[in-house]
C-alpha cells in the first residue's frame, strides 16, 4: 500500500515558513546523444540485424514482384562479401543464388561497391549451367550498394534481387531496389551504432564499478596494510606503546573498511521499491521523518514517473545521501524534498535550512558531493550544491527526460 505524500497545508511547520518551491534554469551546454537516449540511439525492437534485413527483403520482393533476394555484407577486413539474409528462397535456389553472386556472371555486379545499381541479364550466365534444380528459374537481378547513411560512399555490402523476367522487366523496379537498400544501410548503420553505445555503457558501467571498489574499500585495505608493517616492526622492536597505537589504527581501518564494503554491497544490489522511484521516495522520506527530529517537507509535481531501472536507482541514492548530509551535518530544523520537471529535464531538489557552507567531505565512509555528481553523470545529469552561512543548503539533481523509447534499450 502506497503512503500518503505529504502536501505543503498538512505539514507542520513549526513557524517556518519556507520560500517559492526552488526554480531550475537548464544548462546552457547542448546535450549528447550519450546522455539522452532518443530513439537514434534505442535498439530496434525488431531484434536481430539478420532478421530486420530479411523482414525488409521479403517487403522488397513483394512491393517489386521479385522472386528472391540476398544482402551480403563485407567481411572486416574489408575484402571478401559474405551473406547475411535472404529471402524467397529454398535451400536449392539458395545454392542457386550464391552461384550467381559468386560467379562470372557478377562480375559487372560487383561494381555495386562503387555506388552504381545494376541490371543484369543472367538468363544465359555460365552458372546457369550448374544448376541441378528444375526450379532454377532466375532470368534477372539487380544489385544495390548499401552504403553508410551517415558518410555516402563508405560501402557496407550490396543487396541482390533476382527475377525469373527478363532483365527489360525488371529494370523498372531499379529505383526502389536502391531506395530499399538505402534503407538497409541506415539500419546496418543504426545497429552498428548502437551496439557501439551498449559497449561503452558496459564499459563505463565496469569502470564505475571499479572506481566505487577503489574510492570504498581498497584505500581502507592500503591503509590497513601499511599500519600492518609499523606494528610488526614495533612488536620486534618491543615498544609496547607504539604497537597499541598501531594495533588502534589498523582496528578502525578494518572497520571503515567492514562500513564500506556494507555500502558498496548496498548500492550494488541496487534495490528500490517494486512500485518505483516515487514510491521509494516516499518511504525514503517517511523513514527520515522518523528517525530525525527535523520537519521534511516532501513535494512531488509529477504525477507519474516512468523512468529506466538505473536512472532509478542512481537518482534514489542521491537523494537517500542529499537527506543523509542534512541529518548528519547541518544543523537543519527543517527540511524540503522538490521533485518537478522542467524545460524537458527532471529535478530533484534537496534543501535545508541550516548552518550552510557544507564542504561535503566524505565522513565515515560517506561518499560526499563527488560521488554524488559521478552518480548524476552515469544518468547524463549534473549536481549543482549552494551553500552559503546562514541560508541553508541546497543540492539539486537534473538530468534530461529519457525518450519514449528507452524501454527499448531495457528489453
Amino acid at each position: 500500500m502506497h503512503k500518503k505524500t505529504i502536501t505543503l497545508a498538512e505539514t507542520d511547520h513549526g513557524g517556518w515558513t519556507w520560500g517559492p518551491p526552488p526554480g531550475f534554469i537548464p544548462p546552457a551546454k547542448e546535450i549528447t546523444p550519450a546522455h539522452r537516449l532518443t530513439p537514434e540511439s534505442a535498439t530496434p525492437r525488431v531484434g536481430e540485424l539478420k532478421t530486420l534485413l530479411e523482414t525488409s527483403l521479403e517487403t522488397l520482393i513483394g512491393t517489386v514482384g521479385a522472386t528472391a533476394g540476398v544482402v551480403r555484407l563485407l567481411s572486416p577486413d574489408g575484402h571478401t562479401l559474405q551473406v547475411i539474409s535472404s529471402a524467397g528462397l529454398s535451400a536449392e535456389l539458395q545454392q542457386e543464388a550464391e552461384n550467381f553472386v559468386e560467379l562470372d556472371c557478377e562480375a559487372q555486379v560487383n561494381a555495386g561497391l562503387r555506388h552504381i545499381v545494376h541490371v543484369s541479364d543472367i538468363s544465359a550466365c555460365d552458372s546457369r549451367q550448374n544448376c541441378r534444380y528444375a526450379s532454377c528459374r532466375f532470368q534477372s537481378l539487380i544489385a544495390s550498394p548499401i552504403e553508410a547513411h551517415s558518410t555516402p560512399g563508405t560501402p557496407f555490402g550490396i543487396l541482390t534481387v533476382f527475377f525469373d523476367v527478363p532483365r527489360e522487366l525488371a529494370g523498372r523496379s531499379r529505383e526502389v531496389v536502391a531506395a530499399f537498400a538505402e534503407v538497409m544501410g541506415a539500419t546496418i548503420e543504426h545497429t552498428r551504432i548502437n551496439r557501439e553505445i551498449k559497449r561503452i555503457e558496459r564499459l563505463s558501467a565496469r569502470q564505475g564499478m571499479a572506481n566505487d571498489i577503489h574510492d570504498t574499500l581498497a584505500q581502507p585495505l592500503i591503509y590497513a596494510r601499511m599500519r600492518v608493517s609499523v606494528l610488526l616492526e614495533a612488536i620486534r622492536s618491543g615498544n609496547q606503546e607504539m604497537a597499541l597505537r598501531y594495533a588502534n589504527d589498523l582496528d578502525e581501518a578494518l572497520e571503515m573498511g567492514q562500513k564500506s564494503a556494507r555500502t558498496l554491497i548496498t548500492d550494488f544490489r541496487g534495490k528500490i521499491d517494486a512500485g518505483g522511484l516515487l514510491t521509494a521516495l516516499n518511504d525514503l522520506t517517511a523513514e527520515f521523518s522518523e528517525r530525525n527530529n527535523i520537519v521534511l517537507e516532501y513535494r512531488n509535481r509529477i504525477v507519474d514517473l516512468a523512468l529506466p531501472l538505473e536512472f532509478e536507482i542512481q537518482v534514489h541514492h542521491i537523494v537517500r545521501e542529499a537527506l543523509t548530509n542534512v541529518a548528519r551535518h547541518s544543523g537543519a530544523t527543517h527540511a524540503r524534498l522538490c521533485v518537478d520537471a522542467c524545460s524537458g529535464y527532471f529535478v530533484f531538489t534537496v534543501e535545508d535550512n541550516g548552518s550552510g557552507a557544507r564542504t561535503f567531505t566524505p565522513v565515515e565512509g560517506h561518499y560526499g558531493i563527488m560521488i554524488m555528481q559521478e552518480r548524476a553523470q552515469r544518468i547524463g545529469g549534473e549536481i549543482r550544491v549552494d551553500s552559503t552561512v546562514g541560508s541553508g543548503t541546497r543540492v539539486q539533481l537534473y538530468f534530461p527526460e529519457p525518450s519514449l523509447d528507452w524501454r527499448v534499450t531495457n528489453e
